[in-house]
């Protein structure tokens, strides 16, 4: 495995989807869903071992700067940083890559989203290991790719070809060339998508070598890697940040970069992996009684079924002859809302008080 790694961890976001216990200030990285742990925190856990703190930055927004500060009070404080303006995960990237590049302008770098549960540490560890090998070895773009348990139409899909072997990991079967990435589909061609076997869901996971990636901004984004030529330069870093982070295009990385660029592999990830979504995903988590009610604590039920519940604090919650419903209370709000309208809590933000949302 090389040396010299290093960790670009995605951590804004908006915070919808988990109204009213997320908020602009404090979204799904920021939140303890699933342990005692939050998000963001799990996924430095899962590092350990394999890169060290003062190789990871740690990107958020000014929204969320003081939040992640706060958790984090022992990471490195000046790998902590805020994006000026909101501009997708294109700009994020070449953000993160000027910063590896003015360390090590070799090196290979991941980057990880800071929102997704995986519980298999060791597993996780070995994946990226053979992803890092096959970056260094290929000075491919390399993403990390899940095998479907489902025809889901919210993810994104990769289609993979061949096999891809490398020298020192002959006998490894897991890396694939890709044919091309799919936009989240429809029911029925997901479906398909599954009968044929050669598909994995894009888990937003990226690893290569920084004159990689330089190559492929080269290529297809010239705006972005003019901006990574300026900020890789330590003393213009901050200056660059503040100036002209906003006035950089707002384009996903998947469309700016993985899509048009010709040379991807595809590791398929030997862990457990869950993007949890919505508080459906997230009561998979929690203790169900008989009647399928789901809560993160000790609730009363009688009559009622299939319900959802997450309480912030220590309030007793009772329920008596309602089904499919979900209640998540924090202290200054409640939601109450049936759990095949979850995905529509977002649609209410806009709705709420300002000093809620």
């Amino acid at each position: 495995m090389p040396n010299s790694i290093y960790a670009l961890i995605l951590a804004g976001g908006s915070g919808e989807r988990f109204w009213p216990l997320s908020r602009r200030a404090r979204p799904k990285q920021l939140l303890r869903l699933v342990s005692n742990k939050t998000l963001l925190e799990e996924t430095l856990a899962r590092l350990d071992g394999l890169i060290p703190a003062e190789r990871i930055l740690i990107l958020t927004n000014t929204e969320q700067e003081g939040a992640v500060r706060k958790l984090l009070g022992d990471f490195p404080n000046e790998n902590i940083v805020a994006e000026s303006a909101k501009r997708d995960t294109a700009a994020a990237v070449a953000l993160g890559t000027g910063w590896v590049a003015a360390r090590d302008h070799a090196a290979i770098m991941l980057v990880l989203p800071a929102d997704h549960v995986i519980t298999n540490q060791a597993a996780f560890q070995e994946t990226l290991a053979l992803a890092c090998d096959a970056a260094e070895e290929t000075s491919e773009l390399v993403t990390i790719g899940i095998k479907p348990t489902w025809a889901c139409p919210g993810f994104g899909y990769i289609e993979q070809g061949k096999p891809v072997h490398l020298r020192k990991r002959a006998d490894n079967d897991a890396i694939h060339r890709v044919l091309r990435f799919r936009e989240k589909p429809n029911l029925d061609l997901a479906e398909s998508f599954l009968r044929k076997g050669n598909f994995r869901w894009n888990a937003g996971m990226f690893v290569w070598s920084v004159p990689t990636v330089l190559r492929e901004f080269n290529r297809h984004a010239p705006e972005l890697a003019d901006y990574i030529s300026q900020i890789r330069a330590p003393e213009n870093f901050e200056k660059a940040l503040r100036e002209r982070f906003s006035k950089l295009p707002r384009i996903s990385f998947d469309y700016a970069i993985m899509e048009k660029a010709d040379r991807v592999l595809v590791v398929e990830a030997s862990f457990d992996w869950d993007d949890i979504g919505s508080w459906r995903a997230v009561a998979n988590y929690f203790e169900k009684d008989k009647h399928g009610n789901a809560a993160n604590r000790a609730i009363t039920a009688l009559d009622s079924s299939n319900n959802i519940v997450f309480e912030e604090d220590a309030t007793s919650v009772a329920l008596l002859g309602v089904n499919d419903l979900i209640v998540v209370r924090t202290p200054d709000a409640l939601l109450i809302c049936h759990r095949h309208q979850a995905e529509r809590i977002k649609d209410l933000i806009g709705k709420i008080p300002p000093e809620l949302q």
